[in-house]
């Protein structure tokens, strides 16, 4: 096996290698100078567009672009091309996008892989799965007017600069919301780029303008002037973290400094004559400069290497390193990582450097092995996790199992030992190893995969359509794998040409036993494809009601939508369907499903009576119910102002009774024309005594006639209504009460019986204050005990009266209790009364 130093190269005080990642990667015909290239981060897919109209550079994500401001020829068939050929950085075709919607003037990736087009009319599209689906914006501001320039991007957003050098962000691709910045000043602008939000104090995209001597930093609401000398720069480049910026200046000039303009980190003299095609950072230690063959890497302090390549190189960036991608290969150069360093670097006597060496010698059954161990026991744990870190930064296979099995010598040696990260570590490369194969043609670093996460990689290969590998990977990270399924089936109900019977059957036995599936995402995607049927019998295989009902709606599968809910026992459900359908059914469309759907029909009812009267009486009008739609019509009259309104409403509701075979409906009718007769009444009596009975229950028009003295019209009343006698006299009581008519109620003391008794009478009366004519009423309650007669004289304040009552019944325990509430000569007369009792002791 080669040396692992052997692609190492030394810049300044630290070592950088040339990874090579994969050969042969396009053809020999393509014109790879022609096109602009960019990739997405964390080693996703890269393509290729083609147009008769772009004139602008790009240093962001994965796409190749012909160059028509370069003089050159092709062939016929590649002039005639006008797609966007998305492909691995092993070179295979993923996706090959037609494109007819105008002239491209940026193209790039945000984190998630989406692949963002803008138009040079600011129109937006982007790709959200490699397959050409796409969601689409715009950008406005102007931009269709003034035209796009070029675009700058980063992770989640990007900003557009137009010909009258406005500049326009985006800053999330979920929701996005085009932003119009500070107004730059209107002179040329020779380069730009800009500071992601994350990086910056404001939290707000920044952009730095390199226009006529100096730089312009613009944000949302400022543009700042830097004041530098020595420009115009020909290239502007942001370090990945953002801390540091690279000026390219016209006389061959490379500055690095601060982002905020601060301090001078290094300087760089290229001495080319012409200046260079590209400029990006290799991570946050070294710079890239790219001409068409030939790349210069600065380190720091103005230390350089340069490298060489037999075509057109396009540089790549990523968080930890640059991909170089020519015709005949894919390379990865970054800076030696700490840990693989520690280990491999020539001469180094560190313990993670000992340890492998130990395990080489005892492959060799040699006794320095034993050596080795004792010379680094005290530093052992260190080595063992510097070997296990090392091994996750070698693209080899043979050199992480070398140094894996480094670890494992030094770590079963120690007597307590976390295999944590070993195990975990054993995991992730085996996941590396996986999808840098040639066929996936994801050469993920292990700095990137930690940042991209493995669901977001799992991902990734769901778009490629790399199913098996993602499902594997899943079960091996024990990971929920319903997501692949999904996807996997919504592809095949999309693209396979067999009889959809055949479809349904094949994914439902693919699917029905997996646990958390969604047959509804599946139902969705067929149904997109103008594949209803099959819609339809994927959907009867999903076992959430919410999630059919919706779907079903939109397939105009009213009936099945509404037998769905209904089964599910979901009230809420049923309520979003029936308010669903009413509105897009016609009326009698609408009754007739409810039709034998008994709750369906009480929900209806239910909803309506609060809120749709109208539709409350035309669904009794369509299940005839009679004597319901006569309630409404009641409840509607007593709602109404004008008595012959009232009367009409009633009118209707006994004639819509009068064909009705409900046995109640004779009792309900003679209301109604009771009702009828009472309201004509009340109009008459606020006419001819200019009061207010309309809207009064009878009870209460009696009761208020007698209060106002109007005794014998309450007396109709009662005559014309035939209110039973009882009701009558406590009417009549309450209404003399009230009107404080003690004359009258004096009057009725004098007859011989009443109705509702006399007790009534005395309470009334006695609350109204009038303790004499209540003393009236007590000798007429021939039905109370003595004693409780003598209470209510007391409660009178005669309780010589009481113990007159007492003594007629010669009750002495009585008259004994009666003492105490004597007052003055009444206790004397008590006092006679009980010794009368005792003299006949």
């Amino acid at each position: 096996m080669s040396n692992p130093t052997a692609d190492w190269e030394k810049v300044g005080d630290r070592f950088y290698r040339k990874v090579k990642l994969y050969d042969a990667i396009f053809d020999q015909d393509l014109e790879l100078e022609n096109y602009i290239v960019a990739g997405a981060p964390y080693g996703g897919a890269m393509g290729t567009y083609a147009s008769d109209n772009i004139d602008w550079l790009s240093d962001s994500i994965a796409a190749l672009f012909r160059d028509e401001a370069k003089v050159q020829s092709y062939r016929a068939s590649q002039a005639a091309k006008s797609s966007i050929d998305i492909y691995s950085f092993s070179g295979k075709l993923i996706r090959s996008i037609k494109w007819d919607k105008g002239s491209i003037r940026g193209l790039g990736w945000s984190e998630d892989e989406r692949l963002l087009v803008i138009t040079e009319d600011g129109t937006v599209r982007c790709y959200y799965d490699l397959q050409g689906d796409f969601t689409q914006f715009s950008l406005g501001f102007g931009a269709e007017e003034h035209k796009v320039k070029t675009c700058r991007f980063w992770p989640s957003g990007f900003v557009a600069i137009l010909s009258n050098n406005h500049l326009v962000a985006v800053t999330h691709y979920t929701e996005p919301r085009p932003k119009l910045l500070a107004i730059p000043p209107e002179d040329e602008v020779h380069s730009w780029t800009v500071i992601p939000p994350a990086y910056t104090l404001s939290r707000s995209v920044e952009v730095l303008l390199a226009v006529g001597q100096t730089i312009y930093v613009i944000d949302s609401s400022d543009t700042e002037d830097r004041i530098l000398p020595n420009g115009p720069f020909k290239h502007i480049s942001v370090s990945p973290n953002g801390q540091y910026v690279t000026l390219y200046t016209e006389d061959g000039m490379v500055w690095v400094i601060t982002s905020d303009f601060q301090n001078k980190i290094g300087e760089y003299e290229s001495k080319a004559k012409t200046p260079p095609k590209d400029v990006q950072w290799c991570g946050n230690d070294a710079v890239m400069l790219a001409w068409e063959d030939e790349v210069h890497l600065i380190g720091p302090n103005g230390a350089s290497l340069r490298y060489y390549f037999d075509g057109w190189v396009h540089l790549l960036p990523d968080v930890d390193g640059v991909r170089l991608v020519t015709n005949d290969i894919c390379e990865f150069l970054q800076k030696v990582p700490d840990c693989t360093e520690d280990v491999f670097k020539p001469g180094s006597t560190s313990p993670a450097s000992v340890l492998l060496d130990a395990v080489d010698q005892l492959e060799k059954k040699s006794p320095k092995a034993d050596e080795n161990i004792r010379l680094i026991r005290s530093n052992l744990p260190d080595a063992v996790g510097t070997c296990v870190q090392a091994a996750g930064q070698e693209f080899s296979v043979h050199w992480q199992k070398q140094l894996l099995k480094a670890a494992s010598f030094g770590k079963s040696i120690l007597d307590l030992y976390s295999s944590d990260d070993f195990v975990d570590m054993c995991e992730a490369l085996r996941i590396l190893n996986a999808v840098r194969d040639y066929k996936i043609g994801l050469p993920l670093s292990y700095d990137q995969y930690r940042r991209l996460t493995s669901e977001k990689l799992i991902q990734r290969l769901i778009n490629r359509h790399e199913y098996l590998l993602a499902i594997r990977l899943s079960d091996h990270l024990r990971l929920p794998a319903n997501k692949i399924h999904v996807h996997w089936a919504s592809q095949k109900v999309r693209n396979s040409t067999e009889d959809e019977d055949t479809i349904c059957n094949a994914v439902v036995s693919k699917l029905q036993n997996k646990p958390g599936i969604s047959f509804e995402v599946v139902a969705r995607a067929a149904y997109d494809e103008g594949r209803s049927h099959l819609a339809t019998q994927l959907l009867h295989h999903e076992t959430h009601a919410g999630k059919q009902v919706p779907l079903l709606l939109a397939m105009e599968e009213d009936e099945i939508a509404l037998d769905k809910a209904l089964e599910s026992g979901d009230t809420d459900l049923v309520f979003f369907v029936l308010l669903q359908l009413k509105k897009k059914l016609p009326l009698a469309s609408f009754f007739r499903l409810l039709t034998n759907r008994p709750v369906a029909t009480a929900i209806v009812e239910s909803s309506a009576k609060g809120q749709d009267q109208e539709l409350l009486k035309d669904l009794y009008y369509q299940d005839d119910r009679r004597l319901d739609g006569a309630n409404l019509l009641f409840s509607d009259a007593l709602h109404q102002t004008a008595p012959q309104t009232k009367v009409d409403k009633l009118r209707l509701a006994v004639k819509l009774l009068g064909d009705s075979k409900d046995p109640n409906s004779t009792l309900h009718s003679r209301s109604y024309i009771e009702a009828q007769a009472l309201i004509r009444a009340q109009a008459s009596l606020d006419h001819d005594l200019d009061a207010h009975y309309s809207g009064l229950s009878l009870h209460e028009t009696i009761l208020g006639l007698i209060k106002t003295g109007y005794g014998k019209r309450a007396a109709k009343l009662q005559s014309d209504f035939k209110v039973p006698e009882k009701q009558w006299w406590w009417l009549r009581l309450r209404g003399l009460v009230a009107k404080r008519d003690f004359g009258e109620l004096e009057e009725v003391s004098k007859q011989r019986r009443s109705p509702i008794g006399w007790e009534a009478f005395f309470n009334e009366v006695l609350g109204a204050g009038n303790h004499k004519l209540a003393g009236l009423f007590v000798g007429k309650c021939v039905g109370l005990s003595a004693r409780e007669r003598g209470e209510m004289w007391v409660k009178c304040g005669m309780v010589v009266k009481a113990g007159e009552e007492l003594v007629k019944v010669k009750d002495v325990d009585g008259l004994e209790e009666l003492r105490g509430k004597a007052k003055g000569g009444e206790t004397a007369e008590i006092e006679r009364m009980i010794g009368l009792f005792r003299s006949r002791r």
